[in-house]
């Protein structure tokens, strides 16, 4: 399982060093991991046995037609990328234009369960703040999974 959130820097080729603990769930799952488009200009990132698991659970839950478009919109988009032995990862150079970078070339890593996803940290901070709201309505229940 990931989570937390990892301050990252990029460099001029797209790469980042993956924070040990996630690179060691990683690893445990294969050195490769699948980038999609995520929601409001961030990327999602699966192991390879969790997009293992999303395209099993596409195939047996999708009708003919509903399989054709999520392999033609969501599979046909993805991008793959190896852990290189130095424990950096590069985000696919069309995947990567999804994520506006700043001047300081830093991104977001955040876990979330059995996925991450990358996030211009200005964006994050947007996204945050803009769901404040919906975070206090539903803080009762989310205390009382805590």
């Amino acid at each position: 399982m990931f989570a937390g959130e990892y301050l990252c820097k990029m460099d001029e080729k797209g790469r980042f060093i993956v924070p040990s603990p996630i690179r060691e769930q990683i690893e445990a799952d294969g050195q490769t991991v699948m980038f999609l488009k995520g929601p409001e200009q961030s990327l999602l990132i699966y192991s390879t046995r969790e997009w293992e698991k999303v395209l099993e659970r596409a195939r047996t839950s999708l009708d003919e037609d509903q399989s054709r478009l999520f392999m033609h919109s969501v599979v046909s988009e993805a991008g793959s990328s190896d852990i290189d032995k130095t424990g950096r990862i590069l985000i696919p150079g069309r995947l990567r234009k999804l994520v506006p970078v700043d001047e300081d070339q830093e991104v977001i890593l955040v876990g979330l369960y059995h996925r991450m996803e990358i996030w211009n940290p200005s964006e994050w901070r947007r996204y945050l703040a803009r769901t404040q709201d919906r975070f206090e309505q539903n803080m009762a229940k989310i205390q009382n999974l805590l």
